[in-house]
């Protein structure tokens, strides 16, 4: 069974203002609800939102929202 798909992507964003753990399921919950998106990791230590979806079908516009909606500030990272 192959478990990526050949149109996933893994990009990294970077957000602010996590004040606490809880921080971390809002904004995987916000994100995951997207079409296209497969998996959302989220590093409390160093604000990094880790995304692996569909281009095509999750933008990283979209991503950006959904973290937004969650409330919090986001853009992607070039590492």
């Amino acid at each position: 069974m192959n478990t990526t798909s050949s149109s996933s992507v893994h990009t990294v964003f970077r957000a602010e203002g996590f004040s606490c753990p809880s921080c971390v399921g809002k904004i995987e919950k916000q994100v995951g609800r997207l079409d296209g998106v497969e998996a959302v990791s989220v590093k409390f230590a160093s604000g990094r939102v880790e995304v692996d979806h569909d281009p095509s079908r999750a933008s990283t516009d979209a991503i950006v929202a959904a973290i937004a909606k969650a409330g919090y500030k986001a853009a992607p990272s070039a590492f």
